[in-house]
């Protein structure tokens, strides 16, 4: 896996044409640095839309994932996507633990552990999100919360510890506009580190996300603990997807 990955989390946004033209504009203006591996570009469309763009997507090294999976394989689930359903349709990743799939759909750290050994079994790389709200960082407790968050939601062993890439995104910071200072972000990510070391994972890569933007991302691509980005709403505007993805490349 080339670092630093930047990964477009498009949420719910999208449609068929809106995809076509963005990933166009994406690629034409990042293919160079990508085939050249100064950076990875993974794209996490709605489950819709992953078919669509991993056909855009074909014989490049542009990366492709989802957003969420179930726990089963199959069976009576309705409305679910499994994660073998998402490598079929072309994903090689999928996002899990967002904090607004814990918030809004009530998802525990034992749920999102399951989806990481589901997410396995089928082949994909799973991105493992942890962060804290803003009391928990008011309080002093920011990454006694986030430790705890991330232990939990970690299965006790994983098939592949190598097919794992872990997320720091406080949840405070997330489409407000706010963001952590360096500092803060450093210590964190070095503290998840640690974590991940107690757990036999020192090899794990771990990104920031939260209100990532081009005026901030050079910066926060620039400290030794920080392996890329997950970009929400910026992530929408090629112009902006793009000055964040050179920002990675004027940090390393």
């Amino acid at each position: 896996m080339v670092y630093p990955l930047i990964a477009a989390n498009w949420k719910m946004h999208g449609s068929r044409t809106f995809a076509r033209e963005l990933v166009q504009e994406v690629v034409q203006a990042t293919q160079e640095d990508v085939v050249a591996g100064r950076y990875a570009v993974l794209f996490c469309p709605p489950a819709l839309l992953i078919a669509e763009v991993a056909d855009r997507l074909k014989a490049t090294p542009f990366l492709i994932g989802g957003q969420d999976c179930h726990p089963e394989e199959s069976g009576a689930y309705t409305g679910e996507t499994s994660a073998e359903m998402l490598k079929d349709a072309g994903a090689s990743h999928v996002i899990l633990g967002h904090s607004e799939r814990r918030q809004a759909q009530g998802e525990t750290p034992a749920l999102v552990a399951q989806k990481v050994l589901a997410a396995q079994r089928a082949g994909l790389t799973p991105i493992l999100c942890v962060g804290e709200l803003e009391a928990e960082r008011n309080a002093g407790q920011a990454e006694a919360w986030v430790t705890e968050q991330l232990h939990q939601s970690l299965p006790d062993r994983l098939p592949d510890p190598n097919r794992l890439i872990l997320a720091y995104e406080p949840v405070w910071a997330i489409g407000s506009g706010r963001v952590p200072s360096l500092e803060q972000i450093d210590s964190m990510q070095r503290h998840l580190q640690q974590a991940l070391s107690e757990r036999g994972l020192e090899q794990i890569a771990i990104l920031y996300g939260g209100s990532l933007k081009p005026d901030n991302a050079r910066a926060i691509f620039a400290l030794p603990s920080v392996a890329g980005g997950l970009v929400g709403g910026a992530s929408l505007n090629p112009q902006t997807f793009h000055a964040i993805c050179s920002a990675a490349r004027e940090a390393d």
